[in-house]
């Protein structure tokens, strides 16, 4: 290291130009630097935090293109790094092999007032270099310092994970078991035999510190170090390629006169609920033929947008000649504004054909499945068009039309159905809102699984800590758009619904769909007056063998 230093005249050289010397001299290739550079934001307090496979080169690389966009970087190091006179600058010293070292609590508060005062940080929080855990029976990394957590929490942070994928050479991984110190007196040589390699950076989106909803440092810590280990490309996936097809053109609008006949012609009690300049009906398609397809016209409309729909004219099949329509009228604006499709199992499944059932056709239902042990809604085909998509009041009248309906028949107690997990999440986040959500049973199996294996550190976590409380912050560092689970799944949670399984809709352009149920009753006396009105009491009072 010495020779190198001296032969390409790197003293006193500036810190980024000593660190771009340094990757040209051992012809070091960076893959995802532009991508890295693209996600650091320009300002304001922001922790940025990586594994720690190699123990050296990674570190200079992420100073050198993070100082790129964030003059003010400042990076938590080891004190061994003080040979090197040109980077301190970068640095702030402390000693990570010994975390309750009191001469660290000096770097520990300039790292908080640095991050306080709108800067930015790098940490390798393992505080050591991955390593072969016997336990593990594989390389991994040591638990990060709790640090991470206090940083982001405290200074009201932004979180970007980094994973830097690759692995030191065999021997040092063989020292380092026989004696552990042994790793760091191979660092250096660890360093120079990465000449003439590709190094690839990996990072998650930024994660506003408001997602994490953990207050144990601990906890806090392991999540963000898994949330790098969410970055690791070899567990990345993409959906399989569809054949490309030219959908068909959406069908023309029908005449808004058309449809108002039919509404004006419904009998009273299928008005659900007026408010302001908005109607909820139900109804059937001998009804309301011109009404249903409108409606299915425009769930094509809606559908196509998150990568799904049918990709006819009209999103349309056989069940909606059985299937009773809700929907949401804008009488103002002359627009179905969102609609649902309602099985009513009692009547569809009277004889014990299940196959008139819509999600018969996605999942197998069991004999003790609730489907068939009592009369329930089967939910689905739901949609809200785009102007009320991002809007409380769409989805509020549409549950207001929905408990007007139970209160009309409160033998449905029990309402069940999918929400459609979109080909705009990746693999991996479905992967984790199926391990987080989804309680398995042997009453109900999907026909056609959805199978993705999640990385063995986050297998470990989820055994340590479980995900459902974590699935939020996960999902924001692994979407590119930050987005959470789908709105209407944070909908039938607070409703206390149980999530069953996790299916693939082969009818439905191979969407997977999270298959889930909602005991009515049981839902939070606050929603059932929410939604269900003046008549929530006599609901929940009710005869369930009554029929109104």
């Amino acid at each position: 290291m010495d020779q190198i230093y001296r032969r390409h005249d790197m003293q006193g050289l500036s810190k980024e130009k000593f660190a771009r010397t340094l990757l040209d001299v051992m012809n070091i290739e960076v893959i995802g630097d532009t991508e890295l550079k693209q996600k650091i934001p320009a300002n304001g307090p922001i922790v940025i935090a990586s594994n720690h496979p190699y123990g050296g080169i990674e570190g200079v690389i992420l100073c050198l293109l993070i100082g790129e966009i964030r003059s003010d970087l400042k990076v938590l190091a080891n004190q061994g790094l003080k040979l090197f006179p040109e980077l301190n600058d970068y640095f702030i010293f402390t000693n990570p092999l010994s975390e309750k070292d009191p001469k660290n609590t000096p770097s520990i508060r300039a790292s908080l007032q640095h991050v306080k005062q709108g800067g930015a940080i790098l940490l390798f929080p393992a505080g050591r270099v991955s390593y072969y855990q016997q336990d593990k029976q594989r390389i991994s990394e040591h638990d990060w310092n709790r640090l991470v957590g206090r940083l982001i929490s405290t200074a009201s942070a932004q979180f970007i994970p980094v994973f830097i994928s690759g692995k030191n050479s065999p021997l040092f991984y063989t020292m380092g078991r026989l004696y552990y110190r042994l790793r760091l007196f191979m660092l250096a040589r660890e360093l120079l035999n990465k000449r003439d390699t590709e190094v690839r950076i990996s990072c998650g989106t930024p994660v506003l510190s408001n997602n994490y909803t953990v207050f144990d440092s601990q906890h806090h810590a392991a999540l963000c170090r898994v949330q790098s280990y969410c970055q690791d490309p070899a567990w990345q996936r993409h959906w399989p390629a569809t054949p490309k097809q030219h959908p068909s053109a959406i069908a023309d609008r029908p005449d808004w006169q058309d449809i108002q006949q039919e509404l004006e012609a419904l009998p009273a009690k299928q008005c659900l609920l007026v408010h302001k300049d908005f109607k909820v009906y139900y109804g059937y398609q001998q009804q309301l033929p011109t009404t249903v397809f409108e409606i299915a016209r425009l769930r094509e409309c809606v559908f196509r947008q998150h990568d799904e729909g049918s990709g006819q004219a009209v999103d349309t099949d056989g069940f909606d000649a059985s299937y009773t329509q809700l929907f949401v009228v804008n009488t103002k604006q002359q627009q179905i504004i969102g609609a649902y499709r309602m099985g009513r199992t009692d009547i569809l499944v009277k004889d014990g054909d299940l196959s008139q059932l819509y999600l018969a056709r996605m999942f197998k239902f069991g004999a003790q499945f609730l489907n068939q042990t009592q009369p329930c809604l089967e939910m689905g085909r739901s949609f809200l068009i785009p102007e009320y998509q991002r809007s409380y009041q769409g989805l509020y009248l549409l549950w207001r039309g929905i408990g007007a309906f139970v209160c009309q028949f409160p033998h449905y107690r029990t309402l069940y159905g999918t929400v459609s997990l979109s080909k705009l999440y990746t693999p991996l986040s479905v992967a984790l809102i199926k391990h987080a959500l989804v309680t398995p049973t042997q009453s109900v199996l999907p026909y056609t699984e959805f199978d993705f294996a999640l990385h063995p550190e986050l297998e470990d976590y989820a055994k340590q800590f479980g995900l459902a409380g974590d699935l939020s912050a996960l999902l924001a560092c692994v979407e590119a758009d930050g987005k959470d689970i789908p709105i209407l799944a944070k909908h039938y949670q607070k409703l206390g619904a149980q999530f069953h399984a996790l299916g693939i809709d082969t009818n439905f352009n191979d969407t997977p769909g999270l298959l889930l149920s909602v005991d009515l009753p049981k839902a939070s006396e606050r929603l059932l007056k929410l939604y269900l009105g003046d008549g929530y009491r006599d609901y929940i009072q009710g005869d369930e063998n009554s029929i109104s």
